[in-house]
């Protein structure tokens, strides 16, 4: 059984153990009808093979329902419920739930509020976000720039997917920091419309900076200079920026060979 397997298992089983008892996560009393419906969908869609037509109206609201009820259902429960979903991000067909939740931002909703959640489901809501990047359909609606009101203010999937990188990315926690680095290089890697980046890229960048000044790995270094890379490609004002606020990328000289070609393609753009 491979990781993503077991995770997708683990998620969907509805138990958690204790000292070698069984511990159910949703109790069947708490849940109406069509959410017990709603976890079978997830079931079958996970282990069963079932295609994503598979999740019906009641899933998003089953969702949306884990997601705030914070008195019936513990963080276990949304770590769970999230981890589940991130394997699902990585089927082709996601983007068929993906769309129903055009109306309710149910998903993008939660992920707004990624700096009030307990640090275990800002790694999994995360985690999804990564995740959906496996497939062209799926990335491309995070980038979405249509907006909609939520708690008095206005966003995207485009500005709820780059708060999420920027948060991850400027943490203390490693998991969400290596996960922010993959979330920066993925959203830079995209083939979009200049346009897209035209609100984000600036605010990216200006986190990059910062990071930089964490002593990064190797590997996270590449990831975030491919996505400086980019940003001083589209945006005219990011070289600015990283000429004033600094570190400068020359100063990252000598890690690696891949790292060095992405610092020179930088460096070309600034003073």
């Amino acid at each position: 059984m491979s990781d993503t397997e077991a995770d997708a298992q683990a998620s969907t089983n509805g138990s958690t153990t204790t000292n070698g008892t069984a511990q159910p996560l949703l109790p069947s009393q708490k849940l109406s009808e069509d959410e017990q419906e709603a976890v079978d969908q997830l079931h079958q869609y996970l282990l069963l093979g079932e295609g994503a037509w598979t999740f019906g109206d009641c899933f998003l609201v089953f969702v949306g329902r884990i997601f705030r009820d914070q008195e019936c259902f513990s963080t276990d429960v949304r770590v769970h419920l999230l981890r589940a979903l991130a394997n699902a991000a990585l089927k082709e067909d996601i983007i068929l739930l993906l769309h129903q939740d055009r109306k309710e931002h149910v998903l993008m909703n939660f992920a707004q509020d990624i700096d009030r959640h307990p640090p275990e489901e800002q790694q999994s809501i995360a985690l999804f976000m990564c995740n959906l990047f496996e497939n062209n359909n799926a990335s491309e609606w995070l980038l979405y720039i249509s907006e909609w009101n939520y708690n008095g203010l206005t966003t995207s999937n485009i500005r709820a997917t780059t708060k999420v990188a920027v948060h991850c990315l400027l943490a203390t926690c490693p998991r969400l920091l290596d996960i922010g680095t993959a979330l920066v290089h993925n959203i830079a890697c995209k083939e979009v419309k200049t346009v897209v980046f035209d609100d984000v890229a600036v605010e990216i960048s200006m986190a990059l900076l910062q990071f930089f000044n964490s002593s990064p790995t190797e590997e996270h270094l590449f990831r975030t200079m491919k996505a400086l890379a980019k940003f001083v490609q589209v945006s005219p004002d990011v070289p600015q920026f990283v000429q004033m606020i600094g570190p400068h990328p020359k100063n990252f000289k000598g890690k690696s060979e891949r790292v060095d070609g992405l610092i020179d393609q930088i460096s070309k753009k600034i003073r």
